[in-house]
Formats: C-alpha cells, sequence, structure tokens
C-alpha cells in the first residue's frame, strides 16, 4: 500500500457536486492499494500514520501526532498513486489491486484507524471525487509499506 499523508487545517471531498466527507485540522489521506497487499500492509501503515509526529508543539517542534492533537482524518481510496510509467508516457495501472480485492483492504484500513477513537470522514471508492485541501505547513510525506519507506 501506498499513502500520500498531508498534514491539513480543512479537507472535504465532493462526489456529484455533493460534499461527502469533510475535516478540519488533520491527516488527509490518499491511498493505493496493490494487488500484492493485504492486512499486514495495512497494519503497519496504521501504526505509523497513528503515531507520526508531524504537529507541532508549543515550541514550534514537530512532536505530536495526529493522536496527540485528536485531529481528524479523511480517507481517499486513489489507485493512481501504483501507476507503472516507465515505459511510453501514459501510466499503466494494472498492479493495482481489483476492486474485490481493494474495497474490502481499504474498509480494512479505515475501520483500524477508527479505532484510534479519532473523528473520520471518507471518500466513495472508485467515485469521480474532487478533493479539496489547506495544506498546513506544507507537510506531506509518502509511505510504502512494501518498502517501509
Amino acid at each position: 500500500m501506498k499513502v500520500v499523508i498531508q498534514r491539513v487545517s480543512e479537507a472535504s471531498v465532493t462526489v456529484g457536486g455533493q460534499i461527502v466527507g469533510a475535516i478540519s485540522n488533520g491527516l488527509l489521506l490518499l491511498i493505493g492499494i496493490d494487488e500484492q497487499d493485504d492486512e499486514s500492509d495495512a497494519n503497519w501503515l496504521v501504526q505509523k500514520i497513528l503515531n507520526l509526529r508531524i504537529f507541532s508543539d508549543a515550541e514550534g517542534k514537530m512532536n505530536h501526532s495526529v493522536q496527540d492533537i485528536q485531529g481528524e482524518i479523511l480517507f481517499i481510496s486513489q489507485f493512481t498513486l501504483i501507476a507503472e510509467y516507465k515505459k511510453g508516457n501514459r501510466p499503466g495501472f494494472s498492479k493495482a489491486a481489483k476492486p474485490e480485492q481493494a474495497i474490502p483492504l481499504f474498509e480494512y484500513f479505515k475501520n483500524e484507524i477508527s479505532k484510534s477513537g479519532l473523528k473520520t470522514e471518507s471518500g466513495i471508492f472508485g467515485a469521480d471525487m474532487k478533493v479539496s485541501l489547506l495544506n498546513d505547513g506544507p507537510v506531506t510525506i509518502v509511505m510504502d509499506s512494501k518498502t517501509k519507506q
């Protein structure tokens, strides 16, 4: 799994002109699921994301996690994170998990993070979504469960 983590002051996702998810201070997670991913990938990411210290303390240093600040989390499925682009100029997505595999893993990931008690919102898997955000910092981090980076 690949996740782009953005520290946000606010974020929302719209489908068909209707806001389906919105958060204030917290994290926007763009989540790509590879055909080789399973629950162990999700579990590793859950722990890293919930404990990632990217929120400022009183001295302005990044010492707090999303849990420490009782932040909110918005989940967006994004298969394009699994793009292959070595040959030619059109990205390929053949390694992205098919919906029958990706949807249960996406839901599992969301549910595991929700166990933290933080407010969570989500886009709609597979929908044409419009995502708006106010990146705070900006702070953007990319995690890959396969490389553990």
